[in-house]
């Protein structure tokens, strides 16, 4: 769409050129460029959504459970199932994706004269909670492979003094996991860190993104595991993804007590609606058909990254980033990425523009779309280097 704001509304003066977030929604075969879970919900757990949400909807003019709780119990139920780690009802809470979840984050200990500190390359939208929020976002440069460049983090911890420090595991868009050490080294500088404009005594939190943690390699901890002895640490977690449930808008926050009731305060009265409690709710109840794909999404990922490192441009193979998602980071030095992009779409197949300069990220799809994609992309590859 194209920008239709007059120049005589009173917008936001650092808002005045903005263009809104998102991917391209294009009608295409082949859409491999939101991360989403490509595999839709079975019959029984269609049947089991239309059957809860047609039992609350005589309800409907009555406001929902604003506290969710039976929700909030489902994701501790969940989380024990899928890490091992058991949570009290008030130690977890729920909105309308991740998203929400992170803006609260930011509503709730950024702001004027607060700065957050994240790694780049990382995702696009933290930049922009932050922005919407008039807090500062600052980034440290993660090294060449994409790994955290711990020494550089902890520097700029000590030198800017954040109220948040936002790490991504794993990482979008390259698919690097967090080290559980590295994770502990960065909650123990926060805990003694001072956070600027703040008084005295008051140290940062550590967010910990976690949007595509069911992809990672079996056996591999979750920041989950960390909260027990670190009150300063947040995990948010989505349905979004591994869950297959991106149309649902569903994301959560694990954490200490005190750090939900920050977000607590925060947050818009009755932001989860009834209708999408008694969605999560019933899609619980179907755990193992909501993440049947996840492990041959795992097992795509890692067939794609092996046949991308074979392809070569301009005579050398392709660079590929280590990947715990579903998605893979690829190319390292296309000149003309955008081109690329395009040529692909002519073909039906739509990626993403994201991350560093020359870098091209595909999100798993099913076996047959990652075909069409194979077969796009060397025929593209081809077709430009012989031009």
């Amino acid at each position: 769409m194209t920008n239709s704001i007059p120049q005589d509304l009173p917008l936001r003066n650092d808002l005045i050129g903005e263009v809104p977030y998102g991917a391209p929604q294009l009608d295409v075969p082949v859409c491999l460029n939101v991360n989403e879970n490509p595999y839709q919900p079975a019959p029984d757990v269609v049947d089991q959504i239309a059957e809860d949400v047609r039992k609350i909807a005589p309800t409907l003019n009555r406001y929902p459970d604003r506290e969710h709780t039976k929700l909030r119990q489902a994701f501790s139920d969940y989380l024990a199932r899928e890490s091992g780690v058991k949570l009290g009802v008030e130690q977890l809470w729920g909105a309308n994706g991740s998203n929400e979840i992170m803006l609260q984050l930011f509503q709730a200990f950024g702001g004027p004269g607060r700065k957050a500190l994240g790694a780049d390359p990382t995702y696009s939208m933290y930049p922009e909670y932050a922005r919407d929020t008039f807090t500062k976002w600052i980034t440290v440069k993660r090294n060449a492979d994409f790994s955290l460049n711990l020494e550089a983090l902890l520097d700029a911890i000590d030198r800017e003094q954040p109220s948040i420090i936002l790490l991504t595991s794993p990482n979008n868009p390259t698919g690097t996991i967090l080290p559980m050490d590295q994770l502990e080294a960065v909650l123990k500088a926060a805990q003694n860190a001072k956070v600027d404009g703040a008084a005295e005594g008051v140290h940062p939190v550590v967010v910990v993104d976690e949007a595509y943690i069911e992809f990672r390699t079996p056996g591999t901890p979750t920041a989950l595991e960390l909260l027990a002895g670190y009150p300063n640490l947040a995990v948010s977690r989505t349905m979004s993804k591994a869950f297959a449930f991106a149309g649902a808008r569903v994301g959560y926050l694990a954490a200490d007590q005190g750090i939900i009731d920050c977000v607590r305060i925060v947050r818009m009265p009755y932001h989860l609606s009834a209708v999408t409690q008694a969605t999560a709710l019933a899609a619980f109840k179907h755990t193992d058909e909501q993440l049947s794909q996840v492990k041959h999404l795992r097992e795509t990922r890692e067939a794609t990254a092996a046949w991308l490192k074979t392809q070569a441009w301009h005579g050398k193979p392709l660079q590929v980033a280590d990947s715990q998602s579903n998605f893979v980071l690829f190319g390292g030095s296309f000149e003309d990425r955008d081109r690329i992009f395009d040529e692909l779409l002519k073909r039906g197949v739509l990626i993403r523009v994201v991350g560093p300069d020359g870098w091209l990220r595909v999100c798993m799809g099913t076996d047959e779309e990652m075909a069409r994609f194979r077969e796009a992309l060397t025929e593209v590859l081809a077709q430009l280097e012989n031009e």
